[in-house]
């Protein structure tokens, strides 16, 4: 009896804990962001940091070493990728007009007598006039969207302070990752270790395998649609490459994405309906890679969710948490479905024993009875 009252009072304890770290959670949302993105980039170098040791080189030797490496990929993207992002964006603001001109032009009335819809009362004139006069002034543009974010100081220094405290709490995670999983440990109940231990196990498996697949599907997806779209000619190609690669960590979403906008793209550039063709090509060979190739070799079936559950859980972080949900909904939900899987073995495993002692009940009854009327028979 004590022992029940003793589990019932630690389950509410636990649930209380929880409910309150989920509620200050919610609460320091905004500040979050910098230390959540530090947890995943120190959980996914921590392997390669643990591979380094092997070799003889002591942590904080190894920390330094990749954390240099994380730092010198991240500044490469950007010197890279910076500038390329810059000239497209600019040389889609020189054929805005021309794009302008097109769509009212030929797709318009185009849409017009195919669906017999009325877009007379849209008239893009003044925009291209207003967009050729001002194409050149991208600087003053750019000083006038300072100015309007200058005035909200806070939110600047909050975006400052994260670029500052990403590189800081990922090296101190990435250096203690070891301290504080012993730590974590530490306070497990011994009675829960081995259960506990391996649930955290599986956990950790499913979520590495996910996250490192995942993100080099992503990059895959990149390369593949960039490429694909610049051999079609289009002058977006690397930005909507970009984009599609980069949202397809939602199933179809990349590719869905990746066909509308390049779809428009296309049809404005070229004015060439049958261009769309090509651009169902590019993203036709990279959703055929993706299924049969990259997603099975690179990801598998580790999470072991439904695209639609894949889906529910993205938008659900968003609603709840914003950015930092959209951040740990998948991981979270992986987390979850391993918890189920054990959940669910904990109760076949309990069924099975109630069984075996009906079963053992029975047994013992049996033979009681047959003692009992072997002894009868013999008096």
């Amino acid at each position: 009896m004590k022992t029940d009252n003793v589990i019932n009072q630690r389950s509410v304890i636990a649930v209380s804990l929880t409910l309150g770290f989920l509620m200050l959670a919610y609460l320091l949302m905004p500040i979050l962001t910098p230390f959540v993105l530090a947890f995943i980039l120190a959980y996914i170098s921590n392997p390669l940091v643990e591979r380094l040791q092997k070799t003889g080189l002591t942590r904080s030797l190894a920390v330094s070493l990749v954390f240099c490496l994380l730092i010198l990929v991240a500044l490469g993207l950007v010197l890279i990728m910076v500038p390329v992002v810059q000239k497209q964006l600019l040389k889609l603001a020189q054929k805005l007009p021309a794009y302008a001109d097109t769509l009212q032009y030929s797709l318009l009335p185009w849409l017009e007598l195919k669906l017999g819809l009325d877009f007379s009362a849209l008239d893009l004139t003044a925009l291209r006039k207003t967009v050729l006069a001002n194409w050149q002034d991208v600087g003053g543009w750019m000083g006038r969207i300072l100015s309007k974010l200058s005035q909200s100081g806070l939110q600047i220094f909050g975006l400052l302070a994260s670029l500052v405290l990403l590189p800081l709490i990922t090296f101190y995670l990435m250096r203690d990752w070891h301290v504080l999983v012993a730590r974590i440990d530490g306070l497990i109940a011994p009675g829960y270790r081995v259960r506990i231990n391996k649930f955290a196990t599986e956990s950790d498996y499913v979520l590495g395998a996910f996250l490192k697949g995942q993100l080099l599907v992503m990059l895959a997806l990149a390369i593949i649609y960039s490429v694909g779209l610049s051999i079609v000619g289009l002058d977006m190609a690397i930005l909507l490459g970009l984009v599609a690669g980069l949202v397809s960590f939602v199933p179809y979403l990349g590719f869905i994405v990746g066909i509308v906008l390049a779809g428009i793209a296309v049809t404005m550039q070229f004015n060439d309906y049958t261009m769309l063709l090509a651009v169902l090509a590019v993203f036709g060979v990279g959703q055929l890679l993706e299924s049969f190739v990259l997603t099975p070799y690179l990801v598998g079936d580790r999470l072991g969710l439904h695209p639609v559950a894949v889906i529910f859980a993205i938008m659900a972080g968003a609603e709840l948490f914003g950015f930092v949900g959209i951040l740990i909904a998948l991981p979270v939900a992986a987390i979850l479905v391993v918890a189920l899987h054990n959940l669910g073995q904990m109760y076949r495993d309990a069924d099975t024993g109630i069984k075996n002692k009906k079963r053992s009940k029975k047994q013992k009854k049996k033979k009681t009875s047959k003692r009992k009327t072997t002894a009868s028979a013999s008096a």
